[in-house]
């Protein structure tokens, strides 16, 4: 599996079987898991939701959005929790609106599973902690 750094989103292959085995990044040496979400820019973007085959659960949020930010602790624990069937990252709308038109965000928040570069899943809405842990186990 070919897997962006979350530090320096140089690509890594890493065999399917080895995903559990806490492995590090051949370029800045790394883990490739933190088990917390990664801050997505135009910048890194690509790297995580193009080139990499994780599949990539994207936050669409806004600092200004209230249920974005009670929504906040449970995307976290999610990241803690998931890692490494997924990849986490947060993406600020109100920086990144190139980003947001792209994927035509209309609400927030908005959580979105992407794998190759195509959406494979999308929900409008900050769910509790069980429902989205539901929700993702069936992308799993």
């Amino acid at each position: 599996m070919i897997l962006a750094c979350p530090h320096c989103h140089g690509l890594n292959r890493v065999p399917n079987e080895r995903l559990a085995d806490k492995p590090v990044c051949g370029r800045c040496k790394s883990t490739l898991f933190a088990g917390a979400p990664l801050e997505l820019t135009e910048a890194n973007f690509d790297a995580h939701a193009l080139k990499s085959e994780l599949p990539l659960v994207v936050d669409f949020w806004a600092s200004w959005c209230g249920p974005c930010q009670s929504f906040a602790p449970v995307f976290a624990a999610a990241a803690a929790e998931f890692e490494p069937q997924f990849r986490f990252g947060k993406l600020d709308t109100e920086a990144q609106r190139a980003l947001a038109a792209r994927f035509a965000i209309r609400s927030i928040p908005t959580v979105m599973i992407i794998q190759g570069g195509k959406v494979i899943a999308q929900q409008a809405g900050a769910l509790p902690k069980q429902a989205f842990a539901q929700w993702l186990k069936q992308f799993a």
